[in-house]
């Protein structure tokens, strides 16, 4: 070969390497990824959710991709964002974010499988035909958030055992889940004898006057129920038991590390990763129609002994024992 000749050769495959590495990028499956908060409140759910990818066979960046998109906490974005996505005719959603994102999601969508991740029963919320059969576009992953709300209920009562009154905070734009909660905790309330006040907040401002409300009332403590929106302002809430001295349980562990009293809920990293895992089966091919709902069962325990000190509360060794962790 005459020398001008391989260096036209050379030339053109050089011109042709970002065509390849285009096409090699543009023929990864795309993950739309809907979340409720921000990308510093999903830290964790994000890697142990890559970390269920990649039990699939799956690494972004290597063979799949993902487009985000963030919600910061206001449930009315939820649809539009869900809309992108379908525009980019993204492979798969993912509408981990609770019950407000499932829905924008299915909306949004009848032919592009969702994977959600809810705290509710999305049979009756209309997700799903059945748990085992799905039968349409979605399946997913539940949690037991909601359920598990007489729960904190009853531990609360085991570190303030002489307690007369607690407060329960809701949020009214998330009537699905903040109804099936109430009843759960004020069943539980009347049968360990202990009045309940329910207080309602979509917003930092009604947060801050329902604690200001809380500790003029005189209540023992708080219980704060499950919602998309609370779910981005776990170190907002904790600030703000701390501020007011109020003992106060919620389900994220991001809620005790930045100084709440208790966090009782389900173990994000085992729901996450069966999120994840799902995300994974659909690239691969596998129905939503065909991949039965499963259930997050594994609940995770956290104390936060400094500030139960701070409170002159005593933790029961009991309870210690039970513990998943104890920050000190």
């Amino acid at each position: 070969m005459r020398r001008r000749d391989f260096i036209k050769g050379v030339a053109g495959s050089a011109a042709a390497w970002p065509l390849a590495a285009d096409a090699q990028q543009s023929a990864m499956p795309v993950i739309g990824f809907l979340g409720s908060t921000t990308p510093d409140e999903y830290a964790l759910r994000l890697r142990v959710f890559r970390e269920g990818l990649k039990e699939e066979g799956y690494v972004e960046g290597e063979n799949c991709r993902t487009e985000y998109r963030w919600a910061d906490g206001q449930n009315d974005r939820l649809p539009k964002l869900a809309v992108e996505l379908v525009q980019l005719q993204v492979a798969v959603i993912v509408a981990a974010s609770g019950t407000p994102g499932a829905v924008a999601a299915r909306a949004s969508t009848t032919t592009i499988p969702i994977v959600f991740g809810v705290g509710v029963d999305p049979v009756k919320e209309g997700l799903v035909a059945s748990l085992a059969r799905p039968g349409g576009n979605l399946t997913g992953v539940t949690n037991l958030n909601v359920e598990i709300g007489p729960k904190r209920l009853e531990l609360m009562h085991a570190l303030l055992p002489k307690a007369t009154a607690f407060g329960v905070l809701v949020d009214p734009t998330s009537p699905d889940i903040t109804d099936t909660f109430t009843r759960g905790v004020q069943s539980a309330a009347g049968a360990l004898g202990i009045p309940l006040r329910i207080l309602r907040a979509s917003s930092d401002r009604e947060l801050d006057s329902a604690f200001a409300t809380l500790v003029q009332s005189h209540l023992d403590g708080l219980i704060i129920g499950p919602s998309t929106y609370f779910s981005g302002r776990g170190k907002y809430l904790a600030a703000l038991a701390t501020r007011y001295g109020l003992p106060a349980i919620f389900q994220f562990g991001s809620f005790t590390a930045a100084g709440g009293l208790v966090s009782y809920g389900t173990d994000e990293t085992e729901y996450y990763r069966l999120v994840g895992s799902y995300v994974g089966k659909v690239l691969k091919g596998e129905k939503p129609a065909d991949l039965p709902v499963q259930q997050s069962t594994k609940v995770e325990l956290i104390i936060n002994l400094k500030t139960a000190k701070k409170l002159s509360i005593e933790v029961p060794v009991s309870l210690l024992g039970r513990a998943d962790e104890v920050v000190e």
